[in-house]
């Protein structure tokens, strides 16, 4: 959680400096009350650009492309062939967009060399940026270390589990209006927890154990009702204790019979398997990694065939042959792992009342996850500052936009004051080629203005093929009406 916490502040704090010095031009070591100084006023943009529809010149026909020029309809296949270009193109262009828009969001947030020329100061600006970059290098690093780390298996930890076992003793009251009261009763508690824990999520007593059987005196309460049984399952709701309530008046021996819950599972042993690798009860994988210890310091692999191990007396017994592979020892160790022995514990409910306050005490040795582990994973799945991040990183990219914005205004009054005839003929130029980018007008306005430019000798030849077009249009209308007339 510190971690977490340290690079969510870390990359917050570097966001919140990065915002205050674009939005107060505050500079890192200046006073609270300081700001940078303001270099040319900033006045209004210069007006919109001309807008319209495109123009038509008047009186020439509509363009019609020739039959001969016509491209043939494509086929169904042709059609299929694509559409399924024109999904991978899509397909293509979907991450390429993506990377392209996660360029142009980083670089939206850096100053031009020319405002940084002009604002000295924008410098500290930079610094931090570039400070912010090498950050979140470091964070997507680690981010990355630390799921490597996850996915390789971490060795638990040993602890103990301490023990509480107490019971308490109700005598029967004769005055007692309702029936439990009446009758005297024992409640048996059973409880405990880890020590030294310094988690602060305290796991629940229940959780280190798969199977809790308290079994009582069979001869005081019968066959069918001397045996209480807890047994984990999917939808188990997790206790700090187990109660159990008896109506008696005489102390009463109980057994408590616990089942560890190992994760990952671990196995008891056969006894010929356990007095050869000295282990009583382990996970498969170690039980596995001791018979490759034992076969290397025994030399019991084949010579000729490294795939094979020689049995020695001792194998032999074990696994009842001279000869086998080692990727068969997973499956004949089947029948050599059992369930692991449950903590078998005495105890006597006693009804004396001087035993009352007496509390019996056990630790057990568990193991458990180590707590960086839920740390790590806490913090890859963190995103508590990510919504402030984002705010940050939004307002950072508007205040870099308007101050771009500011730039192109103070260019235009800078060079409107220094030269303001030439600056607006040029103005207008420039105002004149956009206009005729956004119409895709043919030619030049500024000529066909003129009489001049239709007594060039152009001009005949454009009056000679107008007249033959509208003389051959007119002469398919006559035909297609004869045609219609006859039929």
């Amino acid at each position: 959680m510190a971690a977490e916490e340290t690079a969510g502040g870390a990359r917050k704090a570097t966001k919140s400096k990065l915002f205050e010095f674009l939005v107060h031009g505050v500079r890192p070591g200046m006073p609270s009350g300081a700001r940078m100084p303001h270099q040319g006023a900033p006045m209004g943009p210069p007006g919109p650009p001309y807008g319209g529809s495109p123009s038509v010149r008047p009186g020439l026909p509509s363009p019609v492309m020739e039959p001969s020029r016509k491209r043939p309809a494509p086929s169904q296949q042709q059609q299929q062939q694509q559409q399924q270009q024109q999904q991978q193109q899509q397909q293509q262009v979907v991450p390429n967009r993506a990377r392209n828009a996660k360029r142009r969001k980083m670089a939206d947030k850096i100053l031009p060399q020319r405002i940084r020329e002009l604002v000295p100061e924008s410098q500290a600006y930079m610094d931090l940026l570039a400070f912010e970059r090498k950050l979140d290098q470091t964070i997507m690093r680690k981010r990355v270390d630390i799921q490597e780390a996850l996915k390789r298996p971490m060795k638990q930890q040993k602890r103990k589990l301490r023990l509480y076992i107490s019971n308490t003793f109700n005598p029967a009251r004769p005055d007692a209006d309702d029936s439990d009261g009446s009758i005297a009763s024992w409640e048996l508690r059973v409880e405990g927890k880890l020590l030294d824990d310094p988690g602060k999520q305290k796991k629940k007593f229940s959780s280190f154990f798969k199977s809790l059987v308290i079994e009582l005196d069979k001869e005081l309460y019968g066959p069918d009702n001397h045996l209480v049984e807890w047994h984990r399952t999917p939808t188990t709701q997790e206790t700090d204790g187990f109660q159990v309530k008896r109506p008696g008046d005489v102390s009463v021996r109980c057994t408590l019979l616990l089942m560890l819950d190992y994760q990952p599972p671990q196995f008891k042993l056969d006894p010929r398997l356990a007095r050869l690798l000295g282990i009583h009860t382990q996970t498969r994988s170690c039980i596995i990694q001791a018979l490759w210890q034992y076969v290397k310091t025994n030399k019991l692999q084949d010579s000729h065939d490294k795939e094979y191990i020689n049995c020695d007396k001792y194998f032999q017994q074990i696994f009842d042959c001279p000869r086998l592979k080692f990727s068969e020892i997973p499956q004949r160790l089947t029948n050599l792992l059992l369930p692991p022995d449950p903590i078998v514990i005495n105890h006597v409910i006693s009804v004396d009342p001087n035993d009352q306050k007496k509390t019996a005490c056990y630790d057990i040795d568990v193991e458990v996850e180590d707590p960086l582990k839920s740390q790590m994973s806490s913090f890859l799945l963190s995103t508590a500052n990510q919504q402030e991040i984002a705010t940050l990183d939004n307002k950072i990219h508007e205040t870099i936009e308007s101050i771009n914005q500011l730039k192109i205004q103070r260019d235009f009054m800078l060079s409107f004051s220094r030269d303001p005839k030439g600056y607006i003929q040029d103005w207008l130029k420039s105002q004149s080629r956009d206009l005729k980018l956004m119409t895709d007008v043919v030619g030049n306005p500024e000529e066909e203005r003129r009489a001049a430019f239709y007594h060039e000798p152009w001009s005949q030849e454009a009056v000679s093929r107008y007249f033959y077009c509208k003389i051959q249009q007119r002469r398919q209308e006559l035909e297609q009406a004869l045609a219609v007339r006859n039929t």
